[in-house]
């Protein structure tokens, strides 16, 4: 590290350390910390730096739009009635031009401008992050956001907290909002949150420029009342036990917050809004409401959270890249894990977060944000919803649509509806688990399916079956089923990645629908594997042993041969994208049938991988994906607290 690095970051722990150990009240601690990095940005220290990109990067380059394991298409689904909860999704207006922002960026400058010039900074980075249905859309047309709501609505999402811009007297991106208040089929409900910061150059890093700025003062805080009282009286505004709620991103900008709510709520009282229930976003602040006159706080992740980088794990497309890599998984087990505080504080989940579009090259990403997760994180909010304010439980979502930032539900063509669907499983209570073992095989033809459904049914056990086959074979393998008179589920199955590919799709559609355990079946070991005496010790060795994630033949547990170039790049990537440690040079290969449970493989299920990387391997190297994947398999149930053991002679 270079001297004036060092210097820097000795004098930055130091005053942070004497900072935390002074006593003062949290909103002075909240008003200090904000006006410190404001002003001296440039004494915060650099964090750790990627590593270089030397060799071979995987993931294809030839589009951004490749599709990852776990896309969903558009679904319909029934949703619970009622709904356990609010789910409210903050809402950015900011993808129509205004005559300010062509000033400011350049004509016709939205936020599409921003997200489409996003670059991957280090590999297994998502960017670009594009739209796949609702298109690069512009929100001066009513359709578009008659689109969103209703899927919004499909999809169990209840509000949105639409972004206002107030500058004192003078309102940018209001046009979405006026069409709301003046249409009413327009019919979810919104609220709304000042945006109450200057506007400065921040984005392209030249934050002391300021473009429009605030005004606070008493005046200015019974204009704004005024000026907003038409959306809080609208019969579809949201409202919390009766009340019409009005957020405040930023109250420690406010000259007396205090004062604020108070000249609020009597103006409110006096001219026919009634009462109001004010809330102000954790997104710098963490004060008390009642200490500044407001009702609740609501948690806005990833801001006000503080987890170490791991920027230091990636390799580096970009060499000069500057910004920071964390993990999401550990902002989302802060989240859960975080005690309930002595007032009324809303809880809020975040689908991803990456603002490469808008930082290019030192941007903050959080790599490791998966749909599966987010839906078990919105889940536990709800809980917490419920159990913190049972008249009224609202959980946040960062974000419906901040597509420049990586907050996004809307569906993109990495993932489609996933994230929509995460909302709507987290809705719907969680299915019972059926207990029942699954079989999953991969089949290019008819060739041995009769001897597999002989084995299975001597085996005794209920299975669950489902057969990853090739287009072209589906029709042949139905017939034979038909007139097997066997029950089994068929899923189409790509041509790359020999039986590994088809065996992840399969096992992420079971995890989704509740199953835990499964045996991947390789057909040419089928008699063995399912001999009845097999399944039998296996299905006890699982019920006996819950730290035991994988269990596999001695034929089916083999060293690592002498790894390719091609294939070691390939391993590394895989270990990267998937957040597992790199398996040793001598690790175990986990080959041909093995029975696991599902939850000890979520590392692997959840890697954002497309079938193009199993498709583009690299030359020479045959399947270097799929062998990734089976050199890998061990490390990722190791990394979920899972042993791998042999079928008969124990720990691997």
């Amino acid at each position: 590290m270079p001297l004036n690095d060092r210097l820097r970051s000795l004098v930055f722990q130091s005053l942070r350390f004497g900072f935390r150990l002074a006593p003062m009240p949290t909103a002075t601690r909240d008003r200090l910390r904000q006006r410190f990095l404001a002003r001296h940005a440039d004494l915060v220290p650099q964090g750790p730096l990627g590593q270089s990109a030397a060799g071979l990067s995987i993931r294809p380059y030839d589009h951004s739009a490749h599709r990852a394991l776990g896309y969903i298409p558009r679904l319909s689904a029934p949703l619970p009635d009622p709904l356990p909860a609010t789910v409210v999704a903050f809402y950015l207006p900011q993808f129509h031009p205004i005559p300010e922002n062509d000033r400011w960026w350049g004509p016709g400058f939205t936020e599409w401008r921003n997200v489409t010039r996003a670059l991957p900074q280090f590999e297994g980075h998502l960017q670009p992050k594009l739209p796949t249905d609702l298109g690069y859309y512009d929100l001066r047309l009513p359709q578009i956001m008659r689109e969103q709501m209703t899927l919004a609505r499909e999809y169990g999402v209840g509000a949105f907290c639409t972004y206002f811009y107030w500058f004192a007297g003078k309102t940018l991106l209001e046009a979405p909002l006026r069409q709301w208040l003046e249409d009413p089929t327009l019919d979810l409900p919104i609220c709304l949150c000042w945006a109450n910061e200057n506007w400065s150059r921040r984005w392209d890093g030249r934050e002391d420029d300021l473009l429009i700025s605030q005004k606070h003062s008493a005046e200015d805080d019974l204009a704004f009342i005024a000026y907003v009282a038409p959306y809080l009286r609208d019969p579809r505004y949201l409202r919390v036990d009766g009340r019409p709620m009005l957020l405040v991103y930023r109250p420690g900008l406010l000259p007396d917050p205090q004062a604020t709510a108070s000249r609020w709520r009597t103006w409110c009282r006096e001219n026919g809004v009634g009462e109001i229930h004010l809330a102000y976003v954790q997104s710098f602040d963490n004060v008390d409401p009642s200490d500044i006159g407001f009702d609740a706080a609501v948690a806005f992740p990833p801001n006000n959270t503080s987890l170490s980088p791991i920027t230091a794990t990636k390799r580096l497309i970009n060499p000069a890249f500057s910004g920071q890599v964390l993990d999401w998984r550990e902002l989302a087990r802060a989240s859960i894990a975080a005690p309930d505080p002595s007032y009324r504080l809303y809880p809020g989940v975040n689908p991803g977060w990456d603002n490469e579009a808008r930082r290019a090259g030192r941007g903050r990403s959080f790599v490791h944000a998966t749909p599966h997760g987010f839906s078990t994180w919105t889940r536990e909010a709800i809980a917490i919803a419920r159990r913190r304010a049972p008249t009224a439980p609202l959980v946040f979502v960062n974000a419906w649509n901040e597509w420049a930032e990586g907050a996004v539900l809307e569906p993109d063509t990495t993932f489609g509806y996933a994230w929509l669907e995460a909302i709507r499983r987290a809705l719907i209570p969680a299915a019972t688990p059926t207990g029942r073992p699954c079989v999953v095989v991969h089949l290019d033809d008819t060739d041995g399916l009769e001897n597999i459904v002989a084995a299975i049914r001597t085996t005794g056990v209920p299975f669950r079956t489902l057969l990853t086959v090739p287009g072209g074979s589906r029709e042949a393998i139905e017939r034979m089923l038909s007139r097997l008179s066997f029950a089994a589920e068929l899923l189409d199955a790509p041509g790359p990645g020999r039986d590994i590919l088809p065996f992840l799709q399969a096992a992420t559609l079971l995890r989704d629908q509740g199953e835990a355990l499964v045996l991947k079946l390789d057909p040419a070991d089928a008699r063995d594997a399912l001999a009845q005496r097999t399944v039998h010790a296996m299905l006890n060795t699982f019920a006996s042993n819950r730290d035991i994630g994988v269990a596999v033949a001695a034929s089916g547990l083999r060293s690592a041969p002498g790894a390719t170039e091609s294939r070691s790049a390939t391993l590394a990537y895989l270990s990267s994208v998937a957040g597992i440690g790199l398996p040793a040079a001598d690790a175990s290969v986990v080959e041909g049938s093995f029975w696991c449970r599902l939850s000890a493989l979520a590392p692997l299920l959840d890697a954002p991988l497309t079938v193009a990387e199993f498709g583009q391997a690299p030359t020479g190297s045959g399947d270097a994906m799929a062998q990734a994947i089976e050199r890998s398999i061990a490390a990722a149930a190791s990394h979920m607290g899972f042993r791998t053991v042999q079928a008969s002679s124990g720990p691997a």
